[in-house]
């Protein structure tokens, strides 16, 4: 990942830190009620193509980095198994929807993101009222920072699921448990929330989950959106409605996965101390989550210094795909700052 010192998103004239803090904070609030999400426009079509970039480049990060795929040496073999695999059940049924799903699914899990779009794509000509495609390439589209476009596609999939019955989508990457803990509607309002969530529309978000929360059925899903429901209500300064989502969260709620999500709630609530919270954490991919959500706490609670150290330590941790890597590398830009 090269470096970069032009940030994407615009930046203003150099302020002192907190009152660069307090006016992002104030910009990105909203006073409108909480009427549910504002839709994008829907997408029901592949839509233009993507600036092109050189192999084997996916993206261009917030800040002007530009991403390329970084797997785990230990993952790669087994992840490119996967891929032959799905991809030979693709091509003896090529028009075949769940074939579609996992030769998407399977690019992804190897960073080539750009890839399972144009999967998905494919896929979205071929059954276009398939609310599955455009919660998957929506997914995609927030890892290579193409957040307008991840909004019209969840957009589309909330629309095509309304009323309908939820389904438990399977896992790619089972847990220890081998226990799916997630749904198709879930995963839709989850991404709708985290794409409004990184482009500052914590009104927006809290829409989406609680479109979320309405259909929690188990204490991983309960923690994943606790966890975003507090930020946003406390980037807006809604302390006293953050505390209640507080109240259910407990040490001994019965986690698979999300084991981070529930760490960090705890925190918020004091029983946890942040800095060994976070010095805990020997997984790369969840020192990226707990990073961003204690440099998020500090941030909120006007510790800015340590908010900024934060950030930039979760960007050094190269997990460039995961959602708290994404949200600290968008505040990280607003504030115009970088590393």
């Amino acid at each position: 990942m090269s470096a970069s010192r032009s940030p994407r998103f615009g930046s203003t004239a150099r302020q002192s830190l907190l009152s660069a803090a307090v006016a992002f904070l104030t910009a990105c609030g909203s006073s409108a009620p909480d009427d549910g999400p504002r839709h994008a426009p829907e997408d029901a079509s592949v839509g233009p193509a993507l600036t092109p970039l050189p192999a084997p480049a996916q993206a261009i990060s917030l800040l002007g980095d530009t991403l390329r795929p970084s797997v785990p040496a230990e993952r790669e073999e087994k992840l490119v198994a996967d891929l032959e695999a799905a991809r030979a059940v693709y091509d003896a049924n090529p028009r075949d929807a769940d074939a579609i799903i996992w030769l998407g699914r399977r690019l992804g899990y190897l960073q080539e993101y750009r890839k399972a779009i144009e999967v998905f794509s494919r896929g979205i000509e071929l059954h276009p009222d398939d609310a599955r495609m455009y919660r998957h390439r929506g997914h995609r589209y927030i890892s290579i920072r193409e957040f307008d476009r991840a909004l019209a596609d969840f957009a589309r999939a909330a629309a095509l699921v309304e009323e309908r019955p939820d389904e438990v989508e399977p896992d790619g990457q089972p847990n220890a448990r081998g226990i799916p803990t997630s749904t198709l509607q879930s995963n839709i309002w989850y991404h709708y929330g985290l794409a409004q969530y990184l482009e500052g529309d914590f009104q927006g978000a809290l829409a989406s989950y609680g479109r979320y929360l309405a259909i929690t059925t188990n204490p991983d899903q309960l923690v994943a959106i606790s966890h975003w429901r507090y930020m946003a209500l406390r980037r807006l300064g809604r302390d006293a409605e953050a505390a209640t989502v507080l109240e259910p969260i407990t040490a001994d709620l019965d986690v698979i996965e999300n084991t981070s999500y529930r760490d960090l709630l705890l925190m918020y609530k004091g029983e946890i101390p942040p800095d060994s919270l976070w010095s805990g954490q020997e997984d790369a991919l969840a020192s990226a989550t707990v990073g961003y959500g204690v440099g998020n706490w500090y941030l909120y609670n006007g510790h800015v210094d340590e908010a900024l150290a934060a950030f930039r330590q979760v960007l050094r941790t190269g997990q460039w795909a995961s959602f708290g890597y994404i949200a600290a590398e968008a505040d990280l830009a607003r504030l115009g700052e970088a590393r």
